[in-house]
This record gives C-alpha cells, sequence and structure tokens, in this order.
C-alpha cells in the first residue's frame, strides 16, 4: 500500500479534470475554511483543493506558516494569530481542514479555542490509537527532532474536539493506519470513507466532494453526557 501512493499522479490529473469542469452546485455559501498542510507540506502543495473549494462557494486560506515540519511550542499560538486574522474578516468562526498531522493541529486547536472553530475535517489524521501505527514516525522524529509521542506541547490527539468533527480515512492509506485516521465513536462525531490513497486527499475528486460535504451537512455532536 505504500508503494502504491506513487500513483497519486493519476489522482491529481482526475482532480484538475473534476476542477476544470468546475461544481455542479456552490455549496460553500461563503464559509470561511483554512486548511492546515501536512508533514513536510507547505500551503502551494493544496492549491487544487482551495481552488476546488473556491469555486464551490467556500473562502478557503491558507495557514501562512510556510513547510510543517512538525509539532513546535508554539504551534497553536501561531494558528491562533492566524485565525484571529480571519475572524476580523469574517465576522464569525473558522472551519478547520486538516491533512495528516495537520488534522492533528485542528483538533487540537479546537479543544483550546472551540469558539473560534465552526467545524473540523480531518484528512487521514493519525488521532487514534498508537502514534506509531503508521510509516511516517521515524522520518518523522529524524526531522522533527522529538519523539512522535512526546511532541514539546501537550497534546491529547484522540480527545474529540467540542465542535462537529469529521473523520475522513481511507482503507487504501498507505502511509496511516486507516484505524488510526477513523477513530472510534467517541473519538469523532462522524467518519467518512473514501477509496484514495493517502496522498490523494488533497486532490482525488471524490475526496474533494467528500470534504464539501462534511463542511456543510449537518452534524451533531455525539452526546458525551452519562446515561441516566
Amino acid at each position: 500500500m505504500l508503494l502504491r501512493e506513487v500513483g497519486v499522479l493519476a489522482d491529481w490529473i482526475r482532480g484538475a479534470l473534476h476542477l476544470k469542469r468546475g461544481p455542479r452546485h456552490k455549496v460553500g455559501g461563503g464559509m470561511h475554511v483554512m486548511i492546515v498542510p501536512g508533514f513536510m507540506v507547505a500551503d502551494n502543495r493544496l492549491r487544487l483543493l482551495r481552488m476546488a473549494l473556491n469555486a464551490a462557494g467556500f473562502r478557503a486560506h491558507r495557514w501562512k506558516h510556510g513547510r510543517n515540519m512538525g509539532a513546535t511550542a508554539d504551534v497553536i499560538e501561531r494558528i491562533d494569530a492566524r485565525i484571529d486574522h480571519l475572524i476580523a474578516k469574517s465576522g464569525g468562526p473558522i472551519a478547520l481542514v486538516g491533512w495528516s498531522l495537520g488534522g492533528i493541529y485542528a483538533r487540537e486547536y479546537a479543544k483550546r479555542f472551540p469558539a473560534k472553530v465552526s467545524r473540523v475535517v480531518t484528512m487521514g489524521s493519525p488521532f487514534s490509537g498508537n502514534p506509531r501505527a503508521n510509516n511516517v514516525w521515524r522520518i518523522y522524529e529524524l526531522i522533527a527532532r522529538h519523539p512522535v509521542d512526546a511532541p514539546p506541547i501537550e497534546m491529547h490527539p484522540a480527545a474529540k474536539p467540542p465542535v462537529p468533527t469529521i473523520a475522513l480515512w481511507s482503507p487504501r492509506d498507505g502511509l496511516i493506519s486507516p484505524e488510526s485516521a477513523r477513530g472510534t465513536p467517541d473519538e469523532r462525531d462522524r467518519e467518512i470513507e473514501l477509496s484514495c490513497p493517502h496522498m490523494g486527499f488533497i486532490c482525488a475528486p471524490e475526496a474533494i466532494e467528500a470534504i464539501k460535504r462534511a463542511l456543510v451537512e449537518n452534524v451533531p455532536l455525539r452526546d458525551e453526557s452519562p446515561s441516566p
């Protein structure tokens, strides 16, 4: 499955053609969305996804913090500064879409500042289970210079944010364990299964359409109160 990730070029081509055809319906309604890149990825890699969301009536924004080189002590503060800037423009909370590690950031940010976040959508993000249940943790530790399970900031990835939280995952994911990206029922409000590889979450037409749906569909929060 890891080797199949190299076939993502076909998904990029399909995604570009899908964008060229244009959306059938503009469902975004002007919703402001910030897309958080995955590990070792910068905003430019997410351009096709931003263009597709903009074409569908959303207002998609970059995170503007360069290449995501791993968790840092100030990553939440840097995201907060960007969110405050976007809220000043939008007048309301921002939807967060995070790819892979970017989804972990999105979940953590929403736990700290739920009033600033309308919902969280993760794409192949390893928030559940063992943090080494993936094919990239060794590379992560080499580049980020800290153990994958001991980042320089307090994080509890499996704890669900108090906002609508949707997890996109794929059994064809060659980098992240599908179980880690899907999570358990108490760790997210909804899960959506796709059939793309990990690198296809940001370009495959089926992934783009799933992101649009996840952003606009009514997703009730799971009742976390104890049973009577």
